[in-house]
């Protein structure tokens, strides 16, 4: 039975989280997973890998329901599926919420309802029905207080990611002589990068010298809080502007959000996230620790379809102080944006940033998914979160650790943060055997998951929508597919 030192491990860097407050993000279980897993096992009197304790979990699972809110694809639907090696009728194993989120039945009703209004009375839509046009954007804000742990005022849906991306350093990135620097993680996702990049050749800064990246100490994955707090201090006087990842894309690290946004404020930076990986998948709290800007997708997590309308948030403290660089007509007050009179009465904070009009089929979409985030609310999903990636770790490692014994048989290394502090849903899984082929023979038994490169695969079970049989089943194709690698 897997208790290792590994579990130990984790057991001491939790206690030693707790005690320095200032690095705890949010509550900690009572019960760490591996705990929990074994606790079930003992009273079911079986192994903690048997399948009664994954359908035990399932029993437990207070949002179990919520599955039925979202469509499952089928495995003979899937194009890389090989239906000899699979029920055809069965639902996929669906892992990769964290690239493109499933979608929410509710999302089909809500679009027919706007065209058809659209059909119906044109331009009148405009201004009638539960979700007029004009404000279709502003009737679905205070969905996503909780999500992003802000006012509503703090938030604006708009646009995609990287557009606001943009959007938030025109106006937060003011380099001078003496401080002109962005600071970025490494390999951060390549949006970020390239925003970055060319927000520096804009104001004419030399790009190796403006744009300053921390990477993780030599032979590890994973960046250190103290490595990063460290170059904040040092080297902070000349820092504009910090832009992390609120959570890692590859390496699946969630970042100390607010221990690095006290840091950087301590020495004069605007601190910003961007959260793609993290909202809807971890808690946030923004407004409480003071982040300066933010943005994020939400076709991952937060289940708005591809291209999804995405979202900004700026901190209530900026809200006379700092203004858009560009403008458009829907950053004007609405009280009296239909005077026409070309005389600007810019909105307050981040609702000023609005250029255009909201698409109110992307409104759509979100709304759907928003609602079920309402009811099940982040709290409980973060929760069960914590526990479902824990029974997935807790089996991976049982099975797939590396065997000194037998060099010959395949193992699997998880360069995701075992602390539970320091991840969300994903864990980015590297293998001993060719990781293209690992990845194709899941696919053919209906496990949907993606690669990046170099070598990692990433595997997020979603609790809105995936179960604890789910990861059982996942570890019963790891293995057929590893076994295959074997005998290849």
């Amino acid at each position: 039975m897997f208790v290792g030192i590994q579990h130990l491990e984790t057991r001491r860097a939790v206690k030693r989280l707790q005690r320095e407050k200032q690095l705890v993000m949010e509550p900690l279980p009572l019960e760490l997973p591996a705990d929990t897993v074994q606790r079930i096992a003992s009273e079911l009197r079986c192994h903690p890998t048997d399948e009664r304790v994954a359908l035990r979990l399932d029993e437990e699972d207070k949002l179990r329901h919520f599955k039925e809110h979202f469509h499952i694809p089928k495995m003979q639907d899937l194009p890389a599926i090989d239906l000899s090696l699979v029920n055809k009728d069965e639902n996929a194993i669906y892992f990769s919420g964290n690239s493109l989120g499933l979608q929410p039945k509710l999302v089909k009703t809500y679009l027919e309802e706007e065209l058809d209004k659209w059909a119906k009375m044109g331009v009148y839509g405009h201004e009638v029905g539960k979700r007029p046009w004009i404000t279709g954007d502003e009737t679905i804000l205070g969905l996503m207080n909780d999500i992003v742990g802000a006012n509503e005022k703090e938030i604006a849906l708009m646009n995609g990611l990287t557009v606001n991306l943009h959007l938030l350093l025109l106006s937060f990135f003011k380099p001078t002589p003496e401080r002109y620097k962005i600071l970025l993680e490494a390999k951060a996702f390549p949006s970020d990068h390239y925003a970055i990049e060319s927000q520096l050749q804009l104001h004419g800064l030399n790009v190796e010298k403006s744009m300053r990246i921390i990477k993780p100490r030599e032979g590890e994955e994973t960046l250190r809080t103290e490595d990063i707090l460290e170059v904040i201090e040092k080297e902070g006087d000349s820092i504009a502007v910090i832009l992390f990842g609120g959570l890692h894309f590859y390496t699946g690290q969630l970042f100390n959000i607010p221990a690095i946004t006290r840091a950087g404020q301590a020495k004069g930076c605007f601190v910003g996230f961007d959260l793609a990986h993290a909202v809807g998948n971890v808690e946030l709290h923004l407004h409480d620790w003071g982040v300066d800007f933010a943005c994020w997708c939400s076709y991952k997590y937060l289940n708005s379809g591809a291209g999804g309308l995405a979202g900004a948030f700026v901190h209530e403290k900026h809200a006379y102080r700092i203004k858009p660089a560009l403008v458009g007509w829907f950053g004007h007050e609405l009280s009296s944006r239909f005077k026409m009179d070309n005389k600007l009465q810019l909105s307050p904070g981040v609702s000023g940033f609005r250029i255009s009009n909201p698409p109110i089929l992307l409104v759509c979409s979100l709304q759907a998914s928003l609602e079920i985030f309402k009811q099940a609310t982040m709290k409980a999903l973060r929760r069960k979160s914590i526990l479902l990636t824990g029974y997935l770790e807790y089996l991976i490692k049982h099975y797939y650790n590396k065997d000194t014994a037998d060099t010959k048989k395949p193992f699997v290394n998880i360069i995701t943060p075992s602390c539970i502090e320091e991840r969300g849903c994903q864990l980015t899984l590297t293998f001993s055997v060719p990781m293209k082929y690992v990845f194709q023979e899941l696919e053919k038994r209906g496990v949907v998951c993606d690669k990046r490169e170099p070598n990692g695969i990433r595997v997020a079970p979603v609790p809105l929508y995936n179960s604890f049989h789910d990861v059982y089943k996942f570890i019963n194709l790891l293995t057929s597919t590893l076994d295959s690698a074997e005998t290849k």
